[in-house]
């Protein structure tokens, strides 16, 4: 068992919530709701890793999220 973590967003013009697994090429899905979003994203990230060549651990970690504060 390997536990991942995804970048959720709330998309305003589609009104989905969109989740990347950042680090996993395709890894990145949609849903109506967060329980929704978490099936999906479970659901295509066992795809993925499924297709995924080498071993898990040589994917990239998540280490966290930085907000940058701009003058716009």
């Amino acid at each position: 068992m390997k536990t991942f973590t995804a970048y959720v967003e709330w998309d305003p013009e589609t009104q989905l919530y969109v989740g990347i697994v950042p680090g996993v090429p395709g890894a990145h899905t949609q849903g109506a709701t967060l329980d929704e979003l978490h099936h999906n994203l479970k659901e295509v990230l066992e795809l993925c890793l499924a297709e995924y060549q080498g071993a898990t651990e040589d994917l990239p970690r998540f280490v966290g999220l930085q907000q940058i504060e701009v003058s716009v």
